[in-house]
């Protein structure tokens, strides 16, 4: 896949950040008896299917850059959402569970 540096830095990302081992399979590789390639990628989940995207060690400051601002997003939503949840039940008159 190509790199996200050859196109706009994502704004956000939601997903992990991996390291992919795996062999080459060619005999005469330094893998083959030894440590096998290491590769960064991003882990995602799509309707219901774990995706990966493969990345460039150059790649991952803005990939990490995009996970914090999807983790800092979706916990702002989150406390919006409680706190809409607690003036309802304030609203109706229900107490706090």
């Amino acid at each position: 896949m190509s790199s996200l540096t050859d196109r706009r830095v994502p704004g956000l990302v939601r997903g992990s950040l991996i390291t992919l081992r795996r062999r080459c399979g060619k005999p005469t590789c330094r893998c083959a008896d030894g440590a096998p390639h290491e590769t960064p990628a991003l882990s995602y989940s799509f309707q219901g299917r774990t995706r990966t995207v493969t990345l460039r060690a150059e790649d991952l400051p803005a990939v990490h850059a995009a996970l914090e601002r999807y983790a800092t997003a979706r916990q702002r939503l989150e406390d919006e959402a409680l706190a809409g949840i607690e003036a309802l039940r304030a609203r109706v008159g229900h107490p706090e569970r």
